[in-house]
Formats: C-alpha cells, structure tokens, sequence
C-alpha cells in the first residue's frame, strides 16, 4: 500500500475537529479510559472504532505504518499522533494535555524530546532517566583544553578530574601513613619506602579510561544519542554543535537540560595561566610535580595538599582568609591545625602577585612572589603551583542569551526555581550551575535524574531535598558533615535555641602506633525549639565519609538527640560516639576523653 493511500484512508482520521481529537482502532479497555479522560476534561473528539467498519482492516493496516504503534487506540490531537492510553495519560498528568489540546504549536514534532548539554555527572544522569522513560534524548559533551592543554574524556569533572581520581589519590597517601603503622603491629616494613608518581598515575588514569568508555556504553545501550561537539543554544528550541574536526549539527528539541559544570578560576596575576596548573591538569599530570605550592583554602586546595604531603612531597599551602569557607569553622580549624603536624606547610594572610619562570622541566622552577594582608612581600621558589581559589560556572559561549535564559549577575549561574526551571519553558538547568545549588557530584546526579522523572514521568514527582546533604572533605583527617554549620546553625535559629553536643575520640586502631590523642571529633547541633531535632552534624576522623552517609539518613528522617542516644552503637568504632554524646557546649565541661 503507497504512503499516498495510507493518508487518504486515514484523512478522515486526521483533519481537525474542533481543537481536539480521538481515533482508534478496535474497542477496549485502554479506548474507554481515553475516552472517559477526554469526557472528564469536557473536551470535544470524535472515536471511531474500526472494527466496526467495513474497512476495519485497512485502517488498522494504514494505522501501523502511519503510527508504528501496534497496540490500541491510536490517538490524534490535531492531526499529529501523541501515541496510545498511557501517552494520553502522561500527557495529562505533566500538564502537558490541555496545552497541546488548546495550542497546536504545542504538537510541533522536534528531533528530540530532551537534549542535554553537558556529559558529566548530572547530565548523563538526566539523559539516561529520560531514555529510560522511552524517550528520544540526545546529549553533547565537549571539554576545552585547559591553559597548559589537559583534556579529557565523557564523565564529567567528577570522574576525570575531581571525585574518583582524588579519592584514590587520598588513598595512596593514606596507605603511606598505613605503612608506618604497620610496624608497630608487627609488620617488618622497611624504614625507607619510596613512593611512584609515574604508576600511580597510571594506574588512576586506566580507571578513569575504563568509565569513560563505560558511560559511553550505557548511553549506547539505552540508544541516548552521543555528541562529541561543543553544542550552542540558537533559540529555545534549537541547538547547533561544532565537532573538533569543524563540522557543524543543528538539532530540535522539546526540552534542554543545561549541566556544564564549572572550571577552575584563574588570578589576574602574571605567569598564572602560563606556569599554573589546577586540578584539571593535577591528576594526569605525567612527571612528579615535586615542591607544590598549593594557592587557596578551598576542599580542593586542602585536599590536595594533603595528598601530596602524603605521598612524601614538599607542600605548602596559601591561603588568603579562612579554610574552608562554608564549612564550620571548628573543625575547619582542626583541619588546619592536623596538616601542620603532618608534614603540610602554611602560608596565612597572603596571596600571589606574580609568577615567574626560573627554569624549564618536567617539572620546572618558579618564582612566587605574594603579599600579606600587612604589605610584607613573600618570595619562595616552587616546581608546582596549583591554583585552587575557586571555580566559574561554564554558562558563558553556550548560547543561553540566545534562548533567553537568565543569569545571576554577580556569579553569572544560571536563575533557577525549585523544579529547576529556568525563566524559559523549554530550558532546564541542573548541578553547580544553578544558582545556590550546592557543588556536588551526587546532587547533580538526583537533580538530573528526578528532573527527567518530572518532565517525563509526573509532573507532581519528587524534588530534590537541599537541606540534609552529606558531604566529605578528604583531607589527611577526613571531615564528613551533614546539615547547618555551627555558625549557620546560630544565625538561623539563634544561639539560644541550639544545643551542641561535642566529644573529642580516639580511635582504637591509632592506639597501637601512639597517634595524637584528642585529635578525632564529633558534634551534634540541635535545635532546642523543635524537640532537640539534630540540625547539624560533624565528625573529624578515619572513613568520615562512610560514617557520615548512614548518619544522613537519620538526619533526612528528622532524628532527634534522643534518637541519637536510644540507638545502640557498635563497638570498637568510631562511629557509635555520636549515640554517647552527653557533653554540651554550654556545660563549659571538658570534650576530650582518655581510652576507647
């Protein structure tokens, strides 16, 4: 049968009547439901049920291979074919019905229904979601060489330069500090053991490479179209991406999901991008970088600060203010106050003016001259500068002007609502470009996977909860916490209507190799106003992340200090302090504690 007959079999199927139509072959259960919604929403349609004609038949052989669907109803609203019941369904419950039922451009058939930008964590999230959902989605991906000509492949920050590569960094050096301990459990390890920077590196980069032909599997697997192009907004509906070779694709879609990410910010000082690195460039770094001048007090500065003291390095780092801005300043402190008896270096008050080239190599030699907060002038000589000050959204060259889409004008992020809409229907924005949105991998990821859910699924779906989010510092004494900070938690509620219970503790492995005491730490903040409800939580200790993820859920459930106190911990660990806590704050009575 010619394409030509199937459409004037048909034609009597597809031509408007009044705004809103019904067709479908052969009579069921699914026909009557979509009826009955119709009926409900008092819009007007026409059902003809083919059976019931003489060319029954035919109409349900044009049917499939006008629609391709095979099962029953075949449903048409203004001529274009939405699919069957469960479509008009979904269509109904994202809100999406009565719009296409009122406005036909509504119906306008695009080459996507989701495109992302972006193929880091939050975007392949979103992406697979939606593929999931039996959508057409397609995601562009593009890294931009940075100064010194890093790059990397599909994964995002977190997987090639961020989370992955710095906690298995963090864990060499931790094995380091495990060596020495070693010996006093019994172990003959030798007095002198060396450290290769080169098998490390290795050894992490094939990791890397193996996720991210992973992620581009998946994508394959769940038929999300991959671009390897540096993709532009050209209006709301409309993106056209440039591939490495110059080749140009341009793209239609229903919905966009912008999740660029960020990169790292440089000083305005001479030599910064000539003789800088940041952590794009750190963990493929193919030499050992020697002497490391660390710049900034950020979690990334710190972290990899303590890395590389733990690997054997001369490090030190700069910091101009406070460490660790946003976090609380206690155990921020506590942080500081441990790197400085392990073998870290710091520069308080000061940050640099001018790099200078001495000498060239793998690594090479420079001059760093900085100034302290008092106009004294430091100068100091380094292999490595690592710059760590903090990053910019990537929300500039993408094309968001064209499409409407609102910034903040300080930070240049994307302005976005709770469901993370931006001002533009079409355009969504998701992870460390939205605005206020916290800078994190797996928050990006839920972000990106219950925005698909919404657009796709339920409108009325889940959000993602902001409050309660758990996060670890990896540095030489982890730091795992999870709500408001101490500060935080005072400015909000009032210093009157929080309660802090703190302990100082000692694990029982640091024991044996005679490590600090009173080095370990653990606090609850409680609001007092609301039945001592656990509004913060803090521990400073070994595997302070894994403690911290299982305290989240307690803390998402709205646990209270009793709640705290009536679970049973486990022992020897040093998770269960923070079931005994009993000190306060505002007893004035000591913290610190002797034995196990």
């Amino acid at each position: 049968m010619s394409r030509t007959s199937i459409y004037n079999i048909l034609q009597s199927f597809t031509k408007s009547y009044n705004k809103s139509m019904l067709r479908s072959a052969v009579s069921s259960v699914s026909f009557r439901k979509a009826k009955d919604l119709l009926k409900s929403l008092s819009v007007k349609f026409e059902a003809v049920e083919v059976d019931k004609t003489e060319k029954g038949p035919k109409y349900q052989t044009a049917l499939l291979e006008l629609s391709g669907q095979k099962t029953v109803p075949n449903i048409f609203i203004h001529g274009q074919h939405i699919g069957g019941c469960d479509d008009l369904m979904s269509a109904h419950c994202s809100g999406q019905l009565t719009e296409m039922i009122q406005n036909k451009a509504a119906l306008v058939k695009y080459d996507y229904d989701l495109a992302v930008i972006g193929g880091g964590s939050g975007g392949l999230a979103a992406a697979k979601e939606a593929a999931a959902l039996g959508k057409k989605v397609t995601l562009f991906d593009f890294v931009k060489p940075s100064p010194p000509g890093t790059t990397w492949g599909l994964g995002g920050t977190c997987v090639n330069v961020g989370c992955i590569p710095k906690k298995l960094m963090h864990r060499a050096s931790i094995l380091g500090e495990d060596l020495h301990d070693a010996r006093e459990f019994g172990w003959e390890v030798p007095e002198k053991v060396n450290h290769n920077w080169q098998k490390m590196r290795e050894a992490v980069q094939d990791h890397i490479g193996s996720m991210n032909w992973g992620y581009r599997v998946q994508l394959r697997d769940k038929k999300v179209s991959y671009v390897n192009a540096y993709a532009q907004l050209v209006d709301p509906h409309t993106i056209k991406a440039t591939k490495k070779n110059k080749q140009e694709v341009t793209v239609t879609f229903d919905k966009a999901i912008i999740a660029t990410g960020e990169r790292p910010r440089y000083p305005d000082i001479p030599g910064a991008k000539e003789y800088c690195i940041t952590s794009d460039d750190l963990f493929s770094l193919p030499y050992c970088p020697g002497k490391t001048l660390c710049v900034g007090a950020s979690y990334v500065s710190l972290e990899c600060a303590g890395f590389l003291a733990g690997v054997g390095l001369d490090t030190t780092v700069m910091v101009r203010s406070i460490l660790l801005r946003g976090f609380d300043q206690q155990c921020a402190e506590m942080i500081g106050s441990y790197m400085s008896k392990h073998n870290v270096k710091f520069v308080r008050g000061a940050v640099p003016t001018k790099i200078e080239q001495i000498e060239e190599g793998s690594p090479g030699r420079y001059r760093v001259t900085a100034r302290t907060t008092d106009g004294q002038e430091i100068v100091e000589e380094y292999n490595t500068i690592l710059l760590a000050i903090g990053r910019d959204p990537c929300t500039k060259g993408i094309g968001l002007e064209n499409a409407g889409v609102q910034l903040h004008d300080k930070t240049q992020r994307v302005l976005v609502d709770e469901t993370e809409a931006t001002n533009v229907p079409s355009v969504y924005a998701i992870g460390d470009i939205g605005e206020g949105r916290p800078e994190l991998t797996p928050v990006a990821i839920q972000a990106g996977k219950l925005l698909s859910q919404r657009l796709f699924k339920n409108a009325n779906g889940s959000l993602v909860d902001y409050r309660n989010i758990a996060t670890t510092v990896f540095t030489p004494l982890e730091y795992g916490c999870i709500g408001y900070s101490e500060e935080a938690a005072i400015e909000q509620f009032g210093e009157e209507n929080i309660e802090v219970y703190h302990s100082y503790f000692m694990p029982l492995e640091w024991t044996v190799p005679h490590k600090e005491e009173n080095t370990c730490y653990a606090k609850l903040i409680c609001n007092i106003a609301d039945n001592e409800r656990v509004i913060g939580f803090h521990v400073l200790g070994p595997n302070a992340g894994e403690i911290t993820q299982g305290y989240a859920v307690a803390m998402r459930k709205g646990a209270t200090k009793e709640d705290f106190d009536a679970t049973i911990g486990i022992h020897p660990t040093c998770s269960e302090t923070l079931t005994t806590l009993s000190v306060t704050k505002r007893s004035g009575a000591s913290a610190e504690v002797t034995g196990c």
